[in-house]
């Protein structure tokens, strides 16, 4: 049974045909085409955190390809005490053909890959958030072609968006570049787990703007502070305000580099309103592809010919 949990769970051969698979998806929305691949079929999504874009493109990927999508809060699960989360598991994935959760706990992830009986997708916790990732560099591959040996800059807070995109970059070859304050970093146990299964990784960290974005082909940021961390956004507001993305920094770069954003923004906190709607922005064409991704990730898990 295939499950996407951690991008480790993936080859590169996985990566190289769910992002197939989302080129052909998309391809076939632009004419309109939706084949119905899943009739009858049930998506089951849980949140313990609210979402836009993940919720509605698992939503919308469930529904163009013929099925149906049932959302849950963790309060409507019965998760968070009023049952044990191996019952809630193996109920929901008795009614479900796949399950997608968007956590706070990796660890909830994890019970419900052992307990439910069905693939189980992780759509965000604390630790990871693997479909952002793959979503990110299939953009990536559909703006500038062959993407291998190009470069990578994430500016802002080593989160788990950094973490997975570090991961990602580094299972397809992009060199990945962490510009961000030193105790913000991915951290030593991260990169020495990564190095352990992917010993040729090209991670690098740094707070010197200019190195960082030399050469760069992608710029991103995300927020400074991520739901959960409500009380440091103070401090994080002052840490993290010479690493805006503005017009002074995007001119370190190459004029052909593109910005992207996993989307919500602070807009004149991490970015400035002339870079997230200038002409170097794919932040849209980015958060389209999600409902493509999750079209392709559904497919891909389920392991339906399309």
């Amino acid at each position: 049974m295939r499950h996407l949990n951690a991008l480790v769970d993936l080859s590169t051969t996985d990566i190289e045909e769910i992002f197939a698979l989302a080129k052909r998806m998309k391809t076939g929305v632009a004419k309109g085409i939706r084949p119905q691949l899943m009739p009858g079929r049930v998506l089951t999504q849980i949140f313990e955190k609210p979402s836009l874009r993940t919720r509605l493109s698992f939503d919308a990927a469930m529904m163009q390809l013929g099925g149906s999508s049932i959302f849950l809060s963790a309060k409507d699960a019965g998760i968070g005490g009023r049952e044990a989360v191996q019952d809630v598991a193996r109920v929901i994935g008795g009614y479900s053909d796949v399950i997608a959760l968007r956590t706070f706990s990796q660890q909830l992830i994890d019970e419900f890959v052992q307990y439910a009986g069905v693939p189980v997708i992780n759509g965000l916790s604390d630790d990871r958030h693997p479909c952002q990732a793959l979503t990110d560099l299939f953009t990536m591959q559909e703006v500038f072609g062959s993407i291998a040996g190009k470069k990578f800059v994430f500016v802002g807070d080593g989160n788990n968006v950094a973490t997975s995109l570090a991961t990602c970059c580094s299972m397809l070859g992009v060199e990945f570049v962490l510009c961000a304050p030193e105790e913000y970093r991915l951290g030593a146990d991260f990169l020495d787990r990564v190095k352990s299964y992917l010993p040729k990784i090209h991670i690098t960290e740094t707070s010197n703007f200019a190195e960082a974005l030399k050469d760069a082909a992608v710029i991103y940021t995300d927020v400074w502070t991520s739901m959960g961390q409500e009380a440091e956004a103070e401090a994080r507001q002052q840490v993290f305000q010479p690493f805006q993305v503005n017009e002074n920094l995007l001119k370190l770069a190459p004029a052909s580099a593109r910005f992207m954003h996993c989307l919500p923004a602070k807009r004149g906190k991490e970015v400035t309103d002339e870079i997230i709607d200038g002409p170097q922005s794919i932040v849209f064409q980015q958060a389209e592809n999600r409902m493509h991704l999750a079209k392709a990730l559904i497919l891909w898990v389920l392991e339906v010919n399309a």
